[in-house]
């Protein structure tokens, strides 16, 4: 089934972070896991038509035009020195959607999604979007009993308003 959490969970979804839990909804049967072994792209390809009804950018491939760059280092007359590729961004620049489907626990690609989405200049919430089975294994799970003690431990402060980890 679709699950997700926002962290933290002292926060209710706001309706954008709603209407974007919506669009996994609406597409669920062909996104879900284990019966489907959609990559990422595939995943996105579904995705794509109600994210972009939200204004969203989706990326289109793996070329460098089809990506899409978010700031995260300006330079001399504001260059943009450093940027991280989403796999959708809001049109406000608020909201990183990041899909893994399957590497995301097994090569800590979460973790890294955190990380980038931390140092991106204007982002306030990561979707998180996982796998709820990889491989017989529970990534959306293990994943969330991360981001649980991240958040009750309090020990690391992220500059995000909040992440919503999302299991397909």
């Amino acid at each position: 089934m679709l699950q997700y959490q926002l962290f933290p969970r002292s926060v209710g979804l706001t309706p954008e972070l709603k209407a974007i839990v919506g669009c996994f909804a609406e597409v669920y049967d062909a996104i879900k896991s284990p019966d489907n072994t959609l990559n990422s792209d595939g995943v996105l390809k579904h995705l794509r038509p109600g994210l972009e009804s939200l204004g969203f950018q989706v990326e289109a491939g793996k070329s460098k035009d089809e990506k899409i760059p978010v700031p995260v280092l300006f330079g001399l007359n504001n260059r943009i020195d450093k940027h991280f590729d989403a796999d959708a961004l809001s049109g406000d620049g608020r909201i990183v959607l990041e899909v893994e489907a399957g590497r995301a626990l097994v090569n800590n690609a979460f973790l890294k999604d955190i990380f980038q989405a931390a140092m991106m200049h204007g982002v306030e919430y990561l979707v998180l979007a996982v796998r709820n089975d990889y491989r017989g294994g529970d990534d959306f799970s293990r994943i969330h009993a991360f981001l649980e003690t991240l958040y009750i431990s309090s020990r690391l402060n992220l500059p995000l308003k909040g992440i919503i980890l999302l299991g397909y």
